[in-house]
């Protein structure tokens, strides 16, 4: 790929962001994926996972943020975290950053997107797949929960969209075997679940098997720009239906403990993020 080229992404059928390459620093079939790893003028460098933009360096803070501290600001006392996905270590990285947490399990499909990530883009990991807190096992997600014995107190499962390999994760059976197998008494899973403006049917379809499962099924929402087409939300499920209506001293109290600084996560946000819009609540159906 020569320099100044421009890359589309494939996501949406007859819509389209591009990007204007100036560098390609990586290109390879993973046998489970189709890696491409460029630089780009205006996001810097860029991942895209089957044409599809998994992350950039401008704006990775915020989903990552977002997609931790939530979780783990609302749970009383999370020792125990099962992280599904993940490879660019962005994940693991603020989950790090809560010194309470004791354990951390990171399942990765592929060990080469681990390895691309850590060369090309370390300041997502920034040694975290070093941490002596961090388990990192290359294996199914989807296998390795069907067989899990050990129990977390919070699931995050950061999977690519539901295409190719990031499919099965967005299944009853995952969902099921994640909230038997996995999940502590009182824990909280949180998944990826697309923008809802573009690809509404996977919150209802994640809606309708979730709500089955738990006694609180929801959503929670963030703006991250390089995922198109406004909100994107993130699955919530717990049966303790307490853990997400909080107020923000209850919140504030737990970020002010940890003393961590964050560029997007706040309590005001972790709380207003679970107002959501009327076209989202119509697809809880």
């Amino acid at each position: 790929m020569s320099a100044n080229t421009i890359v589309s992404e494939t996501l949406y059928q007859g819509y389209a962001q591009s990007f204007e390459v100036t560098r390609q620093l990586f290109e390879v079939n993973t046998g489970h994926q189709h890696l491409q790893i460029v630089d780009t003028p205006f996001m810097g460098r860029v991942m895209l996972l089957d044409g599809v933009v998994q992350t950039t360096e401008k704006d990775e803070f915020i989903y990552h943020e977002m997609m931790v501290h939530v979780p783990l600001f609302a749970h009383p006392d999370p020792k125990r975290v099962l992280i599904i996905g993940g490879g660019d270590g962005g994940i693991l990285r603020e989950v790090l950053r809560h010194k309470n947490v004791e354990h951390i399990t990171q399942v990765e499909i592929d060990q080469s997107v681990i390895d691309m990530c850590k060369e090309y883009f370390p300041n997502h990991s920034q040694g975290a797949f070093d941490d002596p807190r961090a388990n990192i096992v290359i294996a199914d997600g989807k296998d390795f929960v069907a067989n899990c014995r050990e129990k977390f107190d919070v699931i995050i499962a950061d999977s690519t969209d539901p295409i190719g390999p990031g499919e099965v994760l967005f299944t009853a059976d995952f969902y099921a075997d994640e909230k038997h197998n996995c999940l502590a008494e009182g824990g909280i899973m949180v998944a990826q679940n697309g923008v809802p403006f573009m690809q509404g049917e996977e919150i209802t379809n994640t809606w309708q098997r979730l709500s089955k499962l738990y006694r609180d099924a929801s959503f929670y929402v963030m703006p991250v720009p390089t995922y198109v087409g406004g909100f994107m939300t993130l699955a919530w499920a717990s049966d303790n239906s307490a853990l997400r209506s909080q107020s923000v001293e209850q919140i504030q109290a737990r970020v002010d403990a940890a003393g961590i600084e964050t560029r997007y996560y706040n309590a005001g946000v972790h709380v207003a993020a679970f107002a959501l819009p009327n076209y989202i609540k119509t697809l809880m159906k």
